[in-house]
């Protein structure tokens, strides 16, 4: 009778929370036994001698969840004696519970508003001339199109062209180089992505001005496009049992990502915020264990102040205050890099420790002798293309602006080509007007 219940029970929450497609991975084994719905830390967050702390991360972090609903949906879910409304009070317990975020490394309590400069990579370079920005540039290299793209993609759309979009490959090519140098495997992703996926990782899909693109459920089923690989990879390790002698594991991705976001700012024009774009996405796992992944998350912020130093561009290196923090993150590092023709630094990489934040919501784990635990896992930007194009281009501009120097790293990915020029048969095109 009791297991009949359950079964009933279960299959309510797995209205609210999906079973994730169970995947067959070298190196894992599936979890059969537990539904594939969000297992959180109800002790802590239940716990009153917690409330304070948890809303003051919640208040840092642009509002997002009540601590004082779940812990009185909590109370309720205990006080109830029918069966049937108390699966129902645990299913509202659980959406008002999944919307907390993440706990917080305690360091930062002390930097306010204001990230802390960790370090400067590389000098700034000194012109003897006004630099350009990047449109500007590109339009006297003939190399990008931005105008007129209404009818293809939609505003915020680009095309890159000739040596621009080689140099967009050139940096993907050599990015993934070295990421295989230094022990990560390279895997291919989907772009499109169950809603539970998104959610899992601490992405809220329903928000008034959300960042995901939604499919058309009547025509595609619950369908969003990924907005970063981070997503793609935590969904297919959902479900999945890892052993432990193969922690910390290390993944790498190339994928297109799509961002709804907008933006109206002058600084931000061109290319600097799009609707989509390529990026190269470090993803790892450790075990449950915070000097665990604290220990992975320096080696992916060293990997990204490596290759940002290897190009040339002066960047400094910021360790993010509680209000930049995503849902999903106890700890969060940007580079940002001087974009000389804007006069100012922009956002280049991120890298976040999530503890076991998504691991929890996704149901990854890892095997232990008699039994498992959650995962910690951790993300990070290896080349977020469009940015790093805008960097390199205005740093390493000529004063007539008609050639643009190349870093010597990137040389063997562009056939020895030393200079970005204008095409030497440039594509002429004209629209026909419809009246």
């Amino acid at each position: 009778m009791y297991h009949a219940k359950f079964q009933i029970w279960v299959g309510r929450l797995q209205q609210v929370f999906p079973v994730t497609h169970r995947y067959k991975c070298s190196a894992t084994k599936a979890i059969l036994s537990d539904p594939a719905i969000p297992t959180l830390d109800v002790a802590y967050i239940t716990d009153p001698r917690n409330t304070h702390k948890i809303d003051k991360l919640i208040q840092s972090r642009k509002g997002k969840g009540d601590i004082h609903l779940v812990q009185k949906l909590w109370k309720e879910y205990n006080e109830e004696t029918i069966e049937k409304m108390k699966s129902k009070k645990y299913e509202k317990f659980m959406l008002e519970a999944c919307k907390i975020p993440n706990q917080a490394h305690s360091v930062l309590d002390s930097y306010g508003i204001e990230p802390k400069i960790v370090k400067y990579i590389n000098d700034k370079r000194k012109f003897d001339f006004q630099p350009r920005d990047f449109a500007d540039l590109c339009q006297k290299c003939d190399l990008l199109k931005t105008e007129f793209l209404g009818f293809l993609a939609g505003h915020k759309s680009y095309i890159l062209k000739d040596s621009l979009a080689e140099l967009e490959q050139a940096l993907i090519q050599r990015t993934c180089d070295e990421l295989l140098k230094k022990g990560f495997s390279l895997i291919s992703v989907p772009d499109f992505l169950p809603s539970h996926v998104i959610e899992g990782c601490g992405m809220d899909i329903k928000a008034e001005r959300g960042q995901v693109y939604t499919l058309d459920p009547s025509l595609h089923g619950d369908l969003c496009l990924s907005g970063t690989s981070e997503m793609a990879i935590a969904g297919f390790l959902s479900n999945q049992v890892l052993n432990v002698d193969e922690l910390p594991l290390k993944l790498a991705a190339v994928s297109r990502c799509y961002r709804a976001e907008i933006s109206s700012s002058f600084d931000e024009r061109g290319i600097y915020r799009v609707h989509q774009f390529t990026k190269v996405e470090m993803f790892g796992v450790t075990k449950n264990d915070i000097s665990q992944s604290e220990a992975l998350l320096q080696e992916f912020v060293d990997i990204q102040s490596e290759l940002s130093a290897s190009y040339g561009i002066h960047c400094q290196l910021l360790d993010m205050p509680l209000h930049e923090l995503g849902a999903p993150a106890y700890r969060k590092f940007d580079i940002e890099a001087w974009m000389p023709g804007r006069n100012m630094f922009g956002e280049i990489s991120s890298s976040s420790n999530c503890t076991d934040f998504q691991a929890r919501r996704l149901n990854i784990k890892y095997e232990s002798g008699e039994d498992t635990y959650f995962c910690h896992t951790v993300n990070g930007t290896a080349c977020a293309v469009p940015r790093m194009l805008i960097a390199l281009l205005e740093t390493f501009q000529n004063r007539y602006a008609d050639t643009i120097n190349i870093p010597e790293v990137l040389w063997p990915y562009m056939n020895y080509q030393k200079l970005l020029t204008p095409p030497v048969f440039p594509l002429k095109m004209r629209y026909i007007k419809s009246w």
